[in-house]
């Protein structure tokens, strides 16, 4: 495929940049929450149309493209979350979010930017690929979890899938860089909730009831100790209460509290038992200070694990289209998570950060802040970065 060499391919994705910071912006400034990415899907459609690529929805609100090469071969995919977060942005951009309490603060706008700009390099040139380039637009990363609704729908097969592809954008990470990480990459995830009961009675006499809220407390700074005491040191573990809420009023000992937070892991056994941790140390607290604790755990993600010949791959490709110099090996996974774990659960797969850092100009806000931003160049790279990557597979299998 002499005529996808790579100077072409960044030629053709800096060519449409200016398109590409179009089509970021106005994701950006209609963000939509998961499972409610009614406008995006119908935007996604749009731009699929335009470029003529067939497409089917997905998992309520998501969207597969599906562009057929001219060449029978394998079939590649590649991903791009949709939804935003529940946050007030606070930059002051002509792009901003127009909605009020919602904001496009973790990238998922560039993540869906940089798919559709690979879309539009592969599809110009899909006469000459080798296979089947399918397009994973994934909703509600950020809530439930739309890979694995996708999953279960069938999107990995007919045809088969062979590999996945997919990048997040890093504020840690200086635009025109990107950064991989061998085996395992994100931390697996559970939803914790934690119901403390007690007994009311007037906040003069306290002998009289049994305080809730104090119970709670200790339950509270019981659990921490699971992790620095519990759990082996070599290990990871991160156990965090995020939400509190109990009693009616000042004088009144509280009946019930409530507590929510999460569990993160990286080692499989290191999970059950904090799982199983939890729920002794909450229940034994709260009984032997005169209450009770009904602890609820939903197991959410996965842990995500990169596939070594796919993160070869990739690796390799950033050094040819960035320069060695320009890529990052990681060292360490990170305990936040990731449900593109359930696409590297079913097949081989990578997944890589996309450096959108730029001091000058101001992005240097974590994701999640009020104020993150990022450099549009980065959304040019991502977008050669993951047409180089479905192409140089398909051709490997040929």
């Amino acid at each position: 495929m002499s005529a996808l060499q790579t100077d072409r391919i960044w030629g053709q994705a800096q060519g449409i940049l200016p398109w590409l910071s179009q089509v970021r912006r106005d994701f950006h400034q209609y963000p939509e929450f998961g499972m409610e990415e009614f406008r995006t899907q119908e935007q996604i459609i749009r731009y699929l149309d335009e470029m003529g690529i067939p497409y089917f929805k997905s998992a309520g609100t998501g969207v597969v493209g599906i562009i057929q090469g001219g060449l029978p071969g394998a079939t590649v995919a590649l991903r791009g979350d949709m939804d935003a977060l529940p946050i007030e942005e606070a930059n002051d951009t002509e792009y901003r979010s127009r909605v009020e309490g919602k904001m496009h603060a973790c990238g998922h706008d560039a993540h869906m930017t940089c798919l559709l700009g690979a879309a539009r390099i592969l599809n110009d040139a899909k006469q000459e690929l080798a296979g089947t380039v399918k397009l994973f637009f994934q909703p509600a990363e950020e809530t439930v979890g739309g890979a694995l609704p996708m999953i279960q729908e069938g999107v990995l097969e007919n045809p088969r899938v062979e590999a996945v592809f997919g990048l997040h954008v890093s504020p840690d990470l200086e635009v025109g860089k990107i950064a991989v990480k061998y085996g395992q990459m994100n931390a697996s995830s559970d939803d914790l909730y934690i119901t403390v009961r007690g007994e009311n009675g007037h906040g003069a006499y306290p002998h009289k009831g049994r305080d809730a809220i104090v119970i709670a407390a200790h339950v509270i700074t019981a659990l921490q100790t699971i992790v620095s005491r519990n759990v082996d040191p070599r290990e990871a573990a991160v156990i965090t209460l995020g939400v509190i809420s109990g009693g009616t009023a000042a004088n009144i000992l509280a009946q019930e509290v409530k507590l929510t937070g999460t569990i993160r892991t990286l080692d499989k056994h290191v999970r059950k038992y904090v799982k199983e941790r939890v729920r002794e140390v909450a229940e034994l607290t709260a009984r032997s200070l005169g209450g009770e604790a009904e602890v609820v755990l939903d197991e959410s993600y996965t842990s995500l694990v990169n596939d070594r010949a796919m993160v070869d791959l990739v690796k390799g490709c950033g050094e040819t289209m960035l320069g060695a110099e320009n890529v990052r090996v990681n060292e360490y996974p990170m305990m936040g998570v990731e449900d593109f774990a359930f696409f590297a659960e079913n097949v081989p797969s990578a997944f890589y950060h996309l450096g959108v850092r730029n001091e000058e100009a101001g992005c240097i806000y974590p994701v999640h802040h009020p104020r993150f931003d990022l450099d549009e160049r980065s959304l040019a790279i991502g977008a050669a970065m993951q047409a180089y990557n479905a192409i140089t597979f398909l051709q490997e299998k040929k």
